[in-house]
């Protein structure tokens, strides 16, 4: 059990390591534009998927049922 929890606390203490020596991170302005670039194209691409989606089924509905209508015999 002992051996088990030197090598659990090993990993730690070279996962911080690397996380604090090794990795290069990002400044935070360059972190803020690219986070802003992903939320306003995500933004516009999400509202232009569904307004083609929306238009879409609108229109192929809108087709479906006057085109089924017209065949179908009005009951009395």
């Amino acid at each position: 059990m002992a051996g088990f929890l030197t090598k659990v606390k090993s990993f730690f203490a070279e996962s911080y390591d690397e996380l604090v020596n090794k990795v290069t991170w990002l400044k935070y302005s360059t972190l803020q534009n690219q986070t802003t670039l992903v939320l306003v194209a995500s933004l516009i691409f999400a509202l232009v998927i569904g307004f083609v989606i929306d238009k879409g089924l609108e229109n192929g509905l809108s087709l479906w049922y006057k085109s089924s209508s017209s065949t179908v015999a009005p009951t009395k």
